[in-house]
């Protein structure tokens, strides 16, 4: 991987992410550069998921996290277009505040959500432990040896290791992306923001939004060995939900693992769980996705 790449791809993005802001509740993103395009001339999903957090988050109370954001994804957004963020203030309660948002292009919603605020109590508290998976650089080790050998998957690990991408991402098994048989089991890897990001959590927030989108329907496919690379389906984002537990930091790593309970009529549903190096669960995530066979 091209380091000095990555960090300018990484620094790209955290700008387009930022918003800039019409009055109190009107926000713009600008259009996609190239370099965050996807290939479909459509705007990736997680950008705009990243975009309305930060909407809904700049009109509400500091003090106060998003504890859920839900979101179910209208049109297919276009790349060429800025994007309009409008923010309804449903709520300001003495605990809870609630904001909608609705994102449009040419008077054209692409996408509505809603996002629920929650000031911190003190009550019961329990999570699920972190799986049991080689660490970051373990990871890597992996791919490495994969890459440097006559594995089946050689190709696969050089890709991984050799792209510039403005998020890092080390899989745990890299024969998941490569498959061509079914695998009853979750997408497993470890992810991070290309550079260092600035301490104020809404930034950090956005960012995992915008990594929420990136592996949950990979994990539809595993389960009937597909994969969009090699043009055997084609997929788009139905509805996307965040529910976040805990303080992270988006620019250290996160171990993302997710998996398909169920698909079925051309659609897939999905959810994942994002936990700290430490152990912790900071968000857990669902997606219905829809999914076309192209073979």
């Amino acid at each position: 991987m091209n380091r000095a790449a990555s960090e300018t791809m990484a620094k790209s993005l955290l700008s387009l992410l930022t918003l800039r802001e019409e009055d109190d509740n009107h926000f713009i993103g600008s259009a996609t550069p190239d370099d965050h395009r996807v290939g479909t001339g459509r705007v990736f999903g997680g950008q705009v998921v990243a975009q309305s957090l930060l909407a809904a988050e700049t009109t509400a109370p500091h003090d106060r996290a998003p504890g859920s954001f839900h979101c179910r994804f209208l049109r297919p957004g276009n790349v060429e277009k800025p994007v309009h963020y409008r923010v309804a203030r449903d709520l300001d309660g003495r605990s809870f505040t609630h904001r909608r948002v609705v994102a449009d292009q040419g008077d054209q919603p692409i996408l509505t959500c809603s996002v629920m605020f929650h000031a911190p109590e003190s009550a019961i508290a329990h999570q699920p432990p972190m799986p049991a998976v080689p660490s970051p650089d373990e990871a890597r080790t992996i791919l490495e040896q994969e890459r440097d050998g006559n594995g089946p998957h050689a190709n696969q690990a050089r890709r991984f290791l050799s792209a510039s991408r403005p998020l890092e991402f080390m899989p745990i098994d890299i024969a998941q992306w490569d498959a061509t048989e079914g695998r009853d089991e979750p997408v497993r890897g470890w992810i991070r923001f290309g550079t260092d990001l600035p301490d104020d959590p809404r930034i950090h927030r956005a960012v995992l939004g915008y990594v929420s989108d990136m592996t949950l329907l990979r994990s539809a496919d595993v389960r009937h060995g597909l994969s969009w690379f090699r043009k055997e389906v084609v997929q788009a984002s139905l509805d996307h939900m965040i529910w976040f537990h805990d303080d992270f930091r988006a620019d250290q790593w996160m171990y993302y693992e997710t998996e398909s309970p169920w698909a079925g009529h051309g659609r897939a549903l999905t959810r994942g769980q994002l936990f700290a190096p430490d152990g912790r669960l900071i968000a857990s995530t669902t997606q219905e996705g829809l999914e076309r066979l192209l073979k």
